[in-house]
Formats: structure tokens, sequence, C-alpha cells
């Protein structure tokens, strides 16, 4: 659900990293979630190479409207942007409760290898204890081995490396 009001989503153990919920009816907001967006399509890990035009104005015009989407802002000390988390609100039947699944979580690469992903993860995690999820889910790439540590270091599990894609789970 997009948020209307940004609030702290977590304390860090990194004091220079601040993560909170995105308002995406906020220009700001909006525009700064795009723009990650943009940047993680553009990495090797993305597609690549950057989005397209008409794909980037439907993002402007359909995020503020999504009512399942939960999107997590990390932002340093001197609140630049440093990474996101872009999720889903699901629903599971096996378990007759909401889960989060996390769609993208990218981090500037200037500010990779300090702590930015593992505090999005926190928020991540935190948003769906408060929302009494029963678990996140994703998916990683199979050759992704960094963001497979991370994810494993936070209680994720995921299945062999079959395919170029691997669905992973958290429960709580």
């Amino acid at each position: 659900m997009a948020s209307t009001t940004p609030s702290e989503c977590s304390s860090t153990s990194r004091e220079s990293v601040r993560t909170r919920l995105a308002d995406l009816q906020s220009p700001t907001d909006l525009s700064t979630t795009i723009e990650l967006l943009d940047m993680y399509a553009r990495e090797p890990m993305g597609a690549g190479e950057p989005l397209a035009a008409e794909v980037l104005e439907r993002l402007r015009s359909d995020l503020p409207t999504l009512e399942r989407l939960l999107v997590i802002l990390a932002e340093d000390a001197g609140g630049r942007a440093v990474g996101l988390a872009f999720c889903l609100m699901g629903y599971s039947t096996f378990y007759a409760r909401p889960l989060i699944n996390i769609h993208d979580l990218a981090v500037v690469p200037e500010a990779r290898g300090q702590g930015v992903g593992a505090s999005l993860l926190h928020a991540v995690l935190e948003q769906a204890r408060q929302r009494d999820c029963c678990k996140v889910t994703l998916e990683v790439r199979s050759d992704n081995d960094g963001a497979q540590r991370l994810y494993r270091r936070f209680g994720f599990t995921g299945g062999p490396r079959k395919s170029a894609m691997q669905f992973w789970t958290r429960h709580l």
C-alpha cells in the first residue's frame, strides 16, 4: 500500500542510514523512487539497460495509484536516497494471512557494502511484522552471490540453482 505519510521504518545499526516509507503522492519521493528503479534497471543484475521512456511515464502515473505497494527508501546522513525496497503486498492462502514480496531491492553503487541493503531488509521485516504477515518472499538471480549472502543472513531460504531466478522465502 502506498504510504500517505513518510515515517521512520527502523533504527539501524548504522547511524548514517535511515529508512522510511516513501510517500508516492509526493513528487519528490515519486521521482526518487523512479530514479532508483531506473538506476537498478541499468545495472548488470537488473536488465542491463535504462527503462524505456514509456515505462518511466507509466511508472510516474501508476505508482501513486497502486494500493498494495510498499516502497521503503534508504537515505544517507545527508538525506540523499541511497537505496530502496520496492514491495508488493500479497496474501497467502495456505496461512490465510498477508505477505510481502520484495520485487526490487537496490542500492546505489557508491553506497554498497555500507549496510544499506541490511537496513532495507530490517525495515521490510519490521513492516511485515507490523502488518501481521506470515512471510516475506523475493526472487534473486542465481548468479547474484552477494544478494544471496545478504538474504541468507536474514533467514531467507531458496531452492537449488536450476534456473536463472530463484524464489526465496523468510517465514515470520
